[in-house]
């Protein structure tokens, strides 16, 4: 008899084992529904905020077009684009070739209607108005094509002064989608200035019963929890409220935004010294950050308010911080931000670029080594496995990559890809 065939000695029962299983019962299915881990599908690499007001139906072309022209008037070829960023020479024309490819297909990847601070107190009225043009625009856009990926609005919030107006004006816009034939799949919805678990509740509330209203399915509509004050991040009694907010929306939140001057004013910084990089906001974003692993909740970072215009000189200066910035973001595991000005769109993708196209080779093969079980400088786990698959599945999905490239590397698809992540 050969060992392979010894008999296996146990002391442990069926019954002991089958016991353990039904104690943990309810643990397993309170991990699976509060840690189901990544939905698998696109995040944007940015949300453009535009007020309500300014919003139209040329707006996204617009922005790309303006874009184009910062880039051809500051730098019109690869090498000077490179020399303002500090991008490696051999990145350089890869990423500058893309980056203008972007800005004329799809210069936009989430646009956010803001009914809220970049919009401002308007009467009753005009704000009825203008909701009831912004689901007419996108209902149209989406329609036509020209819409981008995602897209929605941020309501007011739920503080007592401004809650009625922003309940009313998410009602107006949703029913003018319903209206004009559905809601689209890319809606996204951004519930600002949450405090307390209860804001969110409410949100949920209102998704639910617009969902009965108009007999859709449970659960369709989602939201953003926007992070603007310090007490969405620590409670009085020093709990993380972040982690309570996002139970709070029972399923329903999408993702995380960091509000970088709401949050750094409610701080206490001052105006010269509020930042994505600033020791509060990085506080902050880490709390997020733990609060979000493995709920499918994801997480966007901020923005600056440093804008490139005017001469060559602030062009680029203003170009090098806002690369360094989402260059910074995107290490710490961020992928997403906020672009307020149509100047910011190079320096996004080119960052975005860069960050996925000098390591997209040396992760593929990472990758082909794990699923062929192969020894190499470095042994991965199944959790460094996954890392590696949304590294790659996101740098295809915002064009940094081609997924001819990854799979010409890693020898696997998209679907070995999506099954890893």
């Amino acid at each position: 008899m050969g060992s392979d065939d010894m008999p296996v000695a146990t002391s442990l029962s069926g019954a002991v084992r089958d016991g353990v299983a039904a104690s943990l019962a309810g643990v397993d299915a309170e991990l699976a529904r509060r840690y189901p881990g990544d939905p698998g599908t696109r995040q944007p690499v940015h949300t453009v905020y535009v007020p309500a007001d300014a919003f139209a139906a040329d707006t996204v072309r617009v922005w790309g077009e303006q874009a184009l022209d910062l880039l051809d008037r500051h730098a019109p070829d690869a090498g000077s684009f490179a020399a303002a960023l500090g991008l490696p020479d051999g990145l350089a024309g890869q990423v500058y070739e893309r980056v203008r490819g972007k800005l004329r297909s799809e210069p936009v990847e989430d646009l956010r209607i803001d009914f809220e601070d970049g919009y401002g107190p308007r009467s009753d009225a005009e704000e009825d108005a203008a909701a009831v043009r912004a689901a007419r625009l996108v209902a149209a856009a989406v329609a036509d094509g020209s819409a981008p990926p995602f897209i929605g609005i941020r309501m007011k919030c739920m503080e007592a002064a401004v809650r009625d107006r922003g309940i009313r004006t998410l009602d107006v816009f949703l029913t003018g989608l319903m209206a004009a034939g559905g809601l689209p799949d890319g809606l996204v919805l951004t519930l600002p200035k949450v405090t307390f678990p209860e804001q969110v509740s409410a949100m949920v509330r209102l998704c639910e019963e617009f969902e009965k209203a108009h007999g859709l399915e449970a659960g369709r509509i989602g939201f953003e929890i926007q992070i603007e004050t310090t007490q969405a991040i620590l409670g009085p009694d020093g709990t993380a409220t972040v982690a309570r907010l996002i139970d709070a929306a029972e399923g329903r939140a999408t993702g995380l935004h960091y509000g970088t001057f709401d949050y750094s004013a409610a701080c206490g910084v001052s105006a010269a010294y509020q930042s994505m990089d600033h020791p509060v906001a990085d506080h902050a974003k880490a709390v997020m950050q733990v609060a979000a692993a493995g709920t499918g909740v994801r997480l966007s970072d901020g923005s600056t308010n440093v804008l490139p215009v005017g001469g060559g000189e602030q062009v680029r200066a203003a170009w090098q911080l806002h690369y360094g910035l989402v260059r910074r973001s995107l290490a710490r595991a961020y992928y997403q931000g906020w672009d307020m000005h149509p100047g910011h769109l190079p320096t996004r993708y080119a960052a975005v670029y860069a960050f996925y196209r000098e390591g997209f080779t040396a992760a593929a093969e990472r990758l082909a080594a794990y699923v062929a079980r192969a020894s190499g400088d470095v042994m991965d786990e199944p959790a460094t496995a996954r890392a590696l698959s949304g590294y790659l599945l996101r740098g295809i999905e915002c064009g940094a990559v081609d997924l001819a490239e990854v799979t010409a590397v890693a020898g696997v698809g998209r679907d070995v890809l999506l099954g890893l992540r």
